[in-house]
């Protein structure tokens, strides 16, 4: 088909594929909410009212047609699964639109991660667009499977499922002039640009901005929202698994303002998006503190689309996608239908029918760490030790300064005070790497947890109490070719194997989920109490978030923004 034929269509000259009748219209355009029917044909919505017909009619009994939500900025390695089995989790909720930026992956296996991550997209009903990853690494204290300049981006800049270049994280290079950084926005200055710039404040904040960034997700508290928000960012509020930003972040909203905000996942593990959702449940929530549908309904589909220039996308109207949804109740948000281009893709919280596969690729081994007995002893330089002091319910943390534990010279977990060993080993290149610290708030009173999930690196992150459970959980990884693991002793009692990248499984992503409550089950038997000790870990090798991290090259200053010693 063609633009001839819709025009015929929404002419009425000729029967439209398909025609919804009797709905109530929510206009994000018009800010009205109406009775109408929807006329579709060849993807598009072509009509509005009343006199079509249609090769196939729905009655939909006043039942209300929303369009389809966009998803601002997720990361679809943390599903832990690859694109086909998230659009799974995601479609009968409502999310037809999501736009990725797969730096996880793209840390791991550079280009050739991100190719993947587009290949296995294709024949998915999801619209999957991608922002190009521009902190590969993130920082230069950190090791990465791979490093992406401006010049290996610029192949990406015409593609057409590439929107612009993701979050800039190196938020200090970017606002200081860093040259790379800079190449990187002028070869991406015409399309979007993400920021990530967490409690940058003032003239910093200022620089930052003049450098063409036109977004943030990293906000946490209402004062630091409305700062970035009056600079001239879209502030994307986060509702992610560890990052709890919506309830603190909803008074920001206004009637005025309102335009410039968007919501956004950033990382949800398998449970949260099958049991609760993505972008409805940020609905449903928003609502249910008062924010008027209408204005939630924007900020989780126009908004975006607008922000992204993605003008076939967000609203119900002549000439959009009929990516569009269908709800008995604004307020309870839950889909009873989705349509991702006039196709029932989803129905009643389920996926409808069969789809096209999309094509396998293998991709190369990337658990490498070198050979020999893996050291993970410190010995006491000093009495005192930074520590890591994890935050319930955020990805940054506390810089605190302890009493170490001392035994026959060497530094060790002190279970009595919750400080335990950490260690992130490089596992890309086999360099030996191993950076040493501790950190505070895990609660394990015995054994280890360990994962190839660790942001933005993803070298292997290890928490334990002993030296031993510490290499059993990491020789677990290594023959499983990535993933997570927890050991007691020699014994494994708990294993998630992620083949692709050490990030993601090709499993469905309900036995994924059935996994992975398996391993927080077991980290519980060990002492954690934490909600979900493994996504937390992941995020405490983050050297561009607040405010100390560990690293493969050892523990990183953030607010400094350099290395620092463990003995103080």
């Amino acid at each position: 088909m063609s633009i001839v034929d819709r025009l015929a269509a929404a002419r009425g000259d000729t029967p439209a594929d398909l025609v919804l009748r009797n709905g109530q219209l929510v206009n994000v355009i018009s800010g009205e909410i109406y009775p109408t029917d929807i006329v579709i044909h060849d993807r598009h919505v072509v009509g509005l009212g009343a006199g079509y017909a249609g090769q196939r009619e729905v009655d939909l009994a006043g039942k209300y047609v929303a369009p389809g939500l966009i998803d601002a900025h997720a990361h679809i390695e943390s599903s832990l699964v690859t694109p086909p089995e998230f659009a799974r989790a995601v479609l009968p909720h409502g999310v037809t639109t999501v736009i990725t930026d797969p730096h996880e992956i793209a840390n791991v296996l550079g280009l050739e991660g991100m190719r993947f991550m587009l290949e296995r997209a294709k024949n998915v009903p999801l619209n999957m667009y991608v922002m190009a990853s521009s902190c590969v690494p993130a920082t230069d204290m950190e090791t990465t499977g791979a490093r992406l300049e401006a010049e290996d981006l610029a192949p990406l800049v015409d593609h057409p499922w590439v929107l612009g270049l993701a979050e800039l994280m190196n938020y200090p290079g970017v606002a200081l002039g860093d040259e790379g950084m800079l190449d990187k926005i002028a070869l991406f200055e015409h399309r979007v640009l993400d920021g990530h710039a967490p409690d940058m404040s003032g003239k910093m904040l200022s620089a930052y901005v003049t450098a063409g960034v036109q977004s943030e997700h990293e906000c946490t508290t209402l004062a630091e929202a409305r700062e970035k928000l009056r600079l001239g960012l879209t502030v994307f509020i986060r509702e992610g698994t560890t990052t709890r930003n919506l309830k603190p972040l909803l008074p920001l909203i206004t009637a005025e303002n309102h335009s410039a905000i968007c919501f956004c996942t950033d990382d949800r593990i398998p449970a949260d998006l099958i049991d609760h959702g993505s972008i409805d449940y940020m609905l449903r929530i928003a609502i249910a503190e008062g924010v008027d549908p209408m204005i939630a309904i924007r900020m989780g589909s126009y908004n975006t689309a607008r922000h992204f220039g993605l003008k076939k996308y967000g609203a119900v109207a002549p000439g959009k996608y009929a990516d569009l949804l269908v709800l008995p109740d604004l307020r309870d948000f839950r889909p009873e239908q989705v349509y991702r281009g006039g196709e029932l893709v989803a129905q009643n919280g389920a996926m409808v029918g069969e789809r096209g596969v999309s094509r396998r690729i293998d991709l190369r081994s990337t658990v490498n760490i070198g050979a020999g007995k893996l050291d993970f002893s410190i010995k006491a330089k000093g009495e005192r030790i930074r520590v890591i002091g994890t935050i319930p319910d955020q990805v940054v943390t506390d810089q605190r300064v302890e009493w170490a534990k001392i035994v026959d010279g060497f530094a060790l977990s002190d279970i009595e005070r919750d400080i335990l060993k950490f260690a992130m080993v490089e596992r890309h290149r086999a360099s030996g790497n191993i950076g040493l610290g501790f950190i505070k708030g895990f609660g394990l009173r015995r054994g280890a947890i360990a994962g190839t999930v660790a942001h933005d690196h993803h070298n292997l992150a290890v928490i334990g109490v002993d030296d031993v459970s510490m290499r059993r959980a990491v020789a677990a990884i290594v023959e499983m070719g990535g993933g997570l693991a927890l050991a007691d002793g020699e014994a494994v009692l708990a294993r998630l194997p992620l083949p692709v990248a050490g990030l993601m499984s090709e499993l469905p992503i309900e036995a994924v989920r059935d996994q992975y409550d398996e391993m927080i089950a077991a980290a519980r038997k060990l002492g954690n109490q934490m909600s979900d000790p493994y996504i937390v870990m992941s995020f405490m090798g983050l050297e561009v978030i607040p405010k100390l991290k560990l690293t493969d090259l050892g523990l990183v200053d953030v607010e400094q923004f350099k290395l620092v010693d463990l003995f103080v």
